[in-house]
């Protein structure tokens, strides 16, 4: 079977709507590199459309009717719009389904350690990521840390231009023999992916004098103890922005494409589309499972 390469059906007015789609989708998944993120700029362009929080729609009671647009979210990390159709739900609703958790690195519950004199966090590797290709970028970290008085403060490191970034380490090239022989899927161990984050160690400080500093840091950035992380959800993922790709920006290159093309795409079409003749719905799901 030919294949039409789908540029060659696009005319110059549909070439500017494209353009500025494509826009928009840079700067959603700059912004929504994480489930929670991506979910609470869901909610923000959902709001600017009109939507409603089903919660208060049913807290004061009311009916939908046709026309009407909620949504819901799950513990910040799933969401569901809703646009009420003329047909009764009994005759079926018109669902677009994507999930918006992408391949990353996660930090584990006790994870700040010194090791060579240097501070690194202890991670897992969460989905199906090739582990080579995450050494040697430069890599922030967003989540939340619930301290222990259930103050929730949201972290965000190495995505502004004056943030730090860290990274995780690999071998100089005349210290590699033996890693070079080794198939890429061992190139990297899992238990290597560990993120470096400091090296200098704080004055005064005799034992783990490195470890006190970054935790110096975060004590006066966050005004969070090392406790705090046993009820932290911290992910690992590429610092830096959604860019154009190719001489003549015909492509897109950035972190989390899959499956948050799909999923900005879903909502963008569920929150411009006029009346609709049965419900029309956008699941947004943090499992892709």
């Amino acid at each position: 079977m030919e294949r039409e390469n789908v540029w060659k059906s696009y005319d110059e007015a549909a070439l500017k709507e494209l353009n500025g789609l494509n826009e928009g989708y840079k700067a959603f998944i700059t912004e929504g590199k994480t489930e929670r993120k991506y979910v609470k700029e869901t909610i923000r362009q959902a709001k600017e459309a009109g939507y409603r929080d089903l919660d208060e729609v049913i807290k004061n009671g009311e009916t939908l009717k046709a026309g009407d647009c909620v949504y819901a979210q799950i513990m910040g990390k799933a969401i569901a719009l809703f646009k009420i159709g003329k047909r009764p739900l009994t005759e079926g609703m018109n669902i677009l389904g994507a999930h918006i958790d992408s391949p990353r690195i996660d930090i584990k519950q006790n994870p700040l350690y010194e090791d060579t004199d240097m501070a690194l966090l202890d991670t897992h590797y969460y989905g199906g990521i090739k582990k080579y290709q995450w050494v040697t970028l430069p890599l922030a970290i967003h989540g939340v840390i619930v301290k222990k008085d259930g103050t929730v403060v949201d972290v965000e490191i190495g995505e502004k231009e004056e943030d730090p970034v860290v990274g995780i380490t690999d071998l100089l090239i005349h210290l590699s023999a033996d890693q070079m022989e080794k198939k890429a899927r061992t190139v990297i161990e899992g238990e290597d992916l560990n993120v470096l984050v400091g090296s200098q160690p704080l004055q005064g400080e005799e034992k783990d004098a490195v470890k006190a500093q970054i935790l110096k840091f975060l004590k006066e950035t966050y005004d969070v103890e090392e406790e705090d992380f046993l009820s932290a959800e911290l992910e690992v993922v590429p610092a830096g922005k959604a860019r154009d790709f190719g001489f003549d920006r015909s492509m897109v290159i950035g972190y989390g494409q899959d499956d948050r093309v799909c999923a900005y795409t879903s909502m963008k079409a569920l929150l411009e589309v006029g009346e609709l003749e049965r419900t029309g719905v956008c699941l947004l799901v943090d499992k892709e499972e």
